[in-house]
């Protein structure tokens, strides 16, 4: 079998198991007591993975350079990225909450690439010159790893908010407690108010399989009957928020590294460390929004609903800086993308 006709069974194959496997989270997501739906979710995530990867693999040898010259090549490569660190989060948390907004994004950059880009577009073609260089995969690997990364922190953060319904919830606590069990205090707000305080003994795999126990520190009995979130449902935001953390904590290096390597392989290519191209620029941004994250959490303390919309602001900067710039302008980056 040639290699062009292994990776088109490949991309297929992969697009048809993220979007089993998307159903299946969403359907353990709504039925928590169904048998083995989250098994089944990491195993379907895990074969995409390896998929992708062989996909890679093959465009690797067909073409002789590796996969990350065009568009079809890093949507895949930024998909196995996201289906890696997937399971790194999902380990991590234990949650299937992880693979409900993973899931999809996964099947649905795979379904771009696989279905909708001209057949022109998904062709491997001769490097241009000024990719004919070893930092092709270290500079470029690193940043889609790095966007994978954060990606995957981002939409964390969002499921946070969807949890908490955009509420003012504020955790006291470590942000990356590594006990087996932690005391953590949660604060509902309104309006600069306490609401509600609540002290809950959770784990990680407790709070994703919906068996958190919290103990409320005795509500009025006409708050405790408008609380707008259960315990559980605060177990589950603590988690997301902990994952969220710890994933763009683990990006946020990459994209540095990234940056830096890229910086060298432009003073080699074009004699200038920093041009301000618009990829250039954006990537600037996307680190200082995920820097402002960090800082705040690190620095200032904070936790909950601030940080988790910086995150998700970030997804939308990590977008634009991924693929917005080469659909609106021209830059010295856009050779491989969208001439």
């Amino acid at each position: 079998m040639d290699l062009v006709r292994l990776q088109t069974i490949f991309d297929n194959a992969s697009f048809a198991i993220l979007l089993v496997t998307a159903l299946v989270y969403w359907v353990g997501a709504a039925f928590p007591r169904v048998p083995y739906l989250s098994m089944l979710g990491t195993t379907g995530m895990a074969i995409a993975n390896l998929c992708i990867a062989a996909l890679l693999g093959a465009r690797w040898l067909e073409a002789g350079y590796f996969p990350l010259s065009n568009l079809y090549e890093s949507l895949f490569f930024l998909t196995w990225g996201i289906t890696t660190m997937h399971l790194v989060a999902e380990n991590m948390s234990g949650s299937r909450l992880v693979g409900v907004v993973t899931a999809p994004v996964a099947m649905g950059i795979t379904a771009f690439a696989a279905l909708t880009l001209p057949k022109d577009m998904q062709a491997s073609a001769p490097l241009v010159p000024a990719l004919k260089s070893n930092w092709l995969m270290m500079h470029v690997s690193v940043m889609m790893l790095s966007y994978a990364t954060l990606m995957v922190g981002s939409l964390l953060a969002i499921a946070f908010l969807v949890v908490t319904r955009g509420q003012n919830i504020e955790l006291r606590g470590s942000s990356v407690g590594t006990g087996a069990y932690r005391d953590r205090t949660y604060q509902l707000r309104r309006d600069g108010e306490l609401v509600m305080s609540a002290t809950a003994l959770t784990t990680a795999s407790a709070a994703l399989n919906g068996s958190a126990t919290a103990v409320l520190n005795a509500p009025s009995a006409p708050v405790a009957a408008a609380l707008p979130l259960s315990p559980q449902r605060l177990s589950v935001a603590d988690t997301l928020d902990n994952i969220s953390y710890r994933m763009i904590g683990l990006g946020f290096p990459l994209l540095t590294i990234g940056i830096i390597a890229g910086g060298v392989w432009a003073n080699e290519a074009w004699g200038s460390y920093w041009s301000w191209d618009p990829k250039e620029t954006w990537a600037l941004i996307t680190w200082l929004v995920f820097a402002a994250y960090l800082h705040s959490r690190i620095t200032k303390g904070w936790q909950g609903r601030r940080p988790a919309l910086l995150a998700a602001a970030g997804f939308v900067v990590v977008w634009v800086c991924y693929l917005g710039v080469n659909l609106l302008g021209k830059g010295l980056h856009s050779y491989g993308w969208f001439l």
